[in-house]
């Protein structure tokens, strides 16, 4: 008792030149930046504000897809935008064909410089002003990025706290460990050509013996092209047109708590033609 009264004598002593240091505040709702991808959204609602979050994966599981629907939000929401490249793979042109506002974006690329990604990194952060930062790491080596010293995800965590920005790692395995508050691993789901179903056998899986009028979202050079577009040219057959029907598989790793079942998607972009998958 004669505790608590002394620490009562001593808050109302120091209040007037430490203001209310001592009162207890309640917490902010954590806001949310939606990715762009129903599928996600609907379960995760979108990306925490004031936090890091890692999207990690092999080549092709969709990780860049993920990253420029997030960026295409981003920039429909008229907020500033950049995109942190260790390694010069970001694509401008495919960023634009996904709805991505390109005048909103700073592109920062490093030539293979972790160290100096790093340091772009937390120059921004620091800065401060921008909704969205992502941390392209996805074509470092996975035991590079495990090599990468705590203390830069501990620094990175404490500048972005109790600010409106999304700090988006993007890395082939998970390294950012305990100071991530959201870490989705990405899985490619197999792919089938529409033109090899009748080699299917019947027992393999009954679903892939459907018309092929009703498989959507699976691999295809000859799709025709949408009415939306009746004049453009035959470049559009593409590489990012030939991945535009694969389906990827999202695994919430944390926070842990989380339903036993994975969430799945289609790459799709603006125009439904276009996606660049990593």
């Amino acid at each position: 008792m004669n505790a608590a009264l002394k620490r009562k004598e001593i808050e109302s002593m120091l209040s007037d030149r430490l203001g209310s240091v001592f009162e207890r505040h309640d917490k902010r709702g954590g806001e949310l930046l939606p990715s762009g991808v129903p599928e996600i959204d609907r379960i995760l609602q979108g990306f925490p504000r004031g936090a890091i979050s890692e999207i990690h994966g092999s080549l092709s599981s969709g990780r860049t897809s993920l990253l420029l629907a997030t960026l295409a939000q981003a920039t429909a929401r008229e907020e500033t935008c950049a995109v942190v490249d260790c390694s010069d793979t970001f694509d401008p042109l495919s960023a634009a064909k996904s709805g991505i506002d390109c005048e909103r974006v700073l592109w920062i690329r490093c030539s293979q410089k972790l160290e100096r990604a790093f340091k772009a990194v937390d120059l921004l952060l620091h800065g401060g002003g921008f909704g969205f930062i992502a941390l392209i790491l996805s074509d470092v080596p996975a035991k590079t990025v495990r090599r990468i010293i705590s203390s830069w995800w501990f620094r990175f965590r404490r500048a972005i706290e109790n600010t409106p920005t999304v700090l988006m790692v993007i890395t082939p395995t998970a390294c950012v460990r305990s100071c991530a508050t959201l870490v989705l691993e990405l899985k490619k789901d197999t792919g089938l050509w529409p033109g090899t179903l009748s080699l299917v056998s019947e027992n393999v899986n009954s679903a892939l013996t459907e018309p092929v009028e009703k498989v959507t979202s699976r691999l295809s050079l000859v799709k025709p092209m949408p009415a939306l577009l009746p004049s453009w040219p035959s470049l559009l057959l593409t590489h990012s047109h030939f991945l535009q029907g694969l389906c990827f598989q999202v695994n919430r790793e944390r926070p842990l708590e989380w339903s036993e079942s994975l969430i799945s998607f289609q790459a799709r972009s603006a125009l439904t033609m276009f996606e660049d998958v990593r």
